[in-house]
């Protein structure tokens, strides 16, 4: 009875994987991201984009970026910002994101930030070509002085093709 019992649920299984097509099965490919970054901010002037540039742990090893725009909020700052991620095997994709930074009670210039990245489909390449999706950061950054602006962020989310 229980090797019938296999035997049934073997067929059943072998029908549900030879009945999803190949092109169905590639686009429902997910992966999960996460791991560290530690930003460095570097400004080009009055008027122009601030510029980011960080390494990474985890899930891509590298990202670039910029602030393209900034407005001050009851909370703190908003920024639309945009990033270039890599990883070691060459995959890359590119971010246009939305930056929520709310100010840290007591200690000026300082906040906590929070991230939000929408990968544009078109601007994917190598190993994560046509993943798109959306993940998140949080963490703190410092603004006090010009000269050097830092942070540290937790990114996770998951991205899919």
């Amino acid at each position: 009875m229980l090797k019938n019992a296999f035997y049934g649920l073997a067929f059943v299984a072998t029908i549900l994987i030879t009945s999803t097509p190949p092109s169905q099965a590639a686009e429902n490919s997910c992966m999960t991201i996460g791991g560290v970054g530690i930003p460095n901010f570097f400004s080009e002037g009055e008027g122009q984009p601030m510029i980011i540039s960080a390494a990474l742990t985890g899930s891509v090893s590298m990202a670039a970026g910029k602030i393209v725009a900034q407005r001050e909020t009851v909370t703190g700052l908003e920024m639309d910002m945009e990033h270039y991620f890599g990883r070691d095997d060459g995959g890359a994709f590119w971010t246009k994101d939305l930056g929520v930074l709310t100010a840290v009670p007591g200690k000026p210039g300082r906040f906590m930030i929070e991230i939000t990245y929408d990968i544009q489909e078109n601007v994917t390449r190598g190993t994560l070509k046509g993943y798109s999706g959306q993940f998140k950061s949080y963490g703190l950054v410092d603004l006090r002085d010009p000269d050097n602006l830092v942070g540290l962020v937790r990114y996770n989310g998951e991205i899919c093709k």
